[in-house]
């Protein structure tokens, strides 16, 4: 009977053993963030390797848990939210659900879960209640814990747009932007920022002459601006970024396009390459040389031409 008792009561502790030591093997989702450009948002984290899964859960405004179907005991470290994260206005949380890759029977408060900041996806605010006013410092200092993670976000979160400069007149060009497109499908049509940010998005222009330094940044609130008073005759260069100003200053600005110069009037010396102008400037020089050696020569045979009638005449 006593060694009933004993095999019963070391049953009992090897499985709060075994237990204690499933729980501390489970990794804990770690560096948890969001990415999200042009309304594509993506939950990421970091985890050590082992065979556990995770499963993501996701809620708004205090509401209800709901599991993500695409994100269920998936072994990446990766989700994609953005089908359910549609209602964009909308302050969201996460949840990451670490659990076994197998059947085995467990309880949920049992293994680790984290929870996401908070995530507007129209304002791409991060829990701005706290870090707002800390973003800059962050980012400013390399050696701060998390500079690494704030930098995973995109620089803009609205990708670089095309763009198309034309010529309307002299001084004056026209630049016509197309909005660059969302993960959103409406009706069979896949929807722009455009149509997400209706007159929200305005479009910032920035422009320089070629070959100067200083610039200039104007902004329009349609797809199409015209820039005038550009001086006759000279190139230009542009860039375009999309501009949210409802969003706080950190996440106002969109990434800059690629930049585009406009043709101008050039004058003969600007045709000319370098190795062609240093080769015309050593040719001029010789040419000095030779006109002043012959002068010289010419000069002196003159004096002795002088100098023997002279000396002639004496006689």
């Amino acid at each position: 009977m006593v060694s009933l008792k004993k095999i019963l009561y070391f049953g009992v502790c090897m499985s709060a053993w075994m237990i204690t030591v499933a729980d501390y093997d489970a990794p804990k989702a770690e560096n948890v963030h969001w990415v999200s450009l042009d309304f594509k948002t993506l939950l990421r984290w970091t985890a050590r390797p082992s065979n556990y899964t995770f499963t993501v859960q996701y809620s708004w405004d205090d509401s209800d848990w709901m599991k993500s179907p695409n994100c269920i005991q998936i072994s990446e470290t990766e989700c994609d939210l953005s089908s359910e994260l549609e209602a964009l206005q909308r302050a969201f949380i996460a949840d990451i659900q670490t659990e076994p890759a197998d059947s085995t029977d467990y309880e949920l408060d049992e293994l680790p879960h984290t929870h996401s900041p908070r995530f507007n996806p129209y304002k791409q605010n991060l829990h701005p209640t706290r870090t707002r006013s800390k973003v800059g410092r962050i980012l400013s200092d390399p050696p701060h814990p998390g500079h690494l993670l704030f930098q995973l976000l995109p620089s803009g979160e609205i990708s670089a747009a095309e763009f198309t400069v034309e010529v309307v007149e002299e001084g004056r060009v026209s630049v016509n932007i197309k909005d660059p497109l969302t993960s959103f499908h409406k009706y069979g049509k896949q929807l722009t920022i455009r149509d997400i940010l209706k007159h929200d998005l305005q479009y910032k222009i920035s422009y320089y002459k070629s070959g100067n330094t200083g610039k200039r940044d104007i902004r329009f609130n349609s797809n199409r601006g015209e820039v005038s008073g550009l001086d006759a005759g000279q190139s230009y260069c542009f860039m375009v970024a999309a501009f949210i100003p409802s969003r706080s200053k950190l996440y106002q600005q969109g990434a800059w396009s690629i930049q585009q110069c406009t043709p101008g009037q050039k004058n003969v010396f600007q045709e000319l390459s370098i190795g062609a102008l240093v080769g015309g400037l050593f040719i001029l020089v010789i040419v000095l040389i030779v006109i002043i050696t012959v002068t010289v020569l010419c000069c002196r045979r003159r004096n002795r031409t002088s100098q023997m009638s002279q000396s002639n005449t004496v006689i």
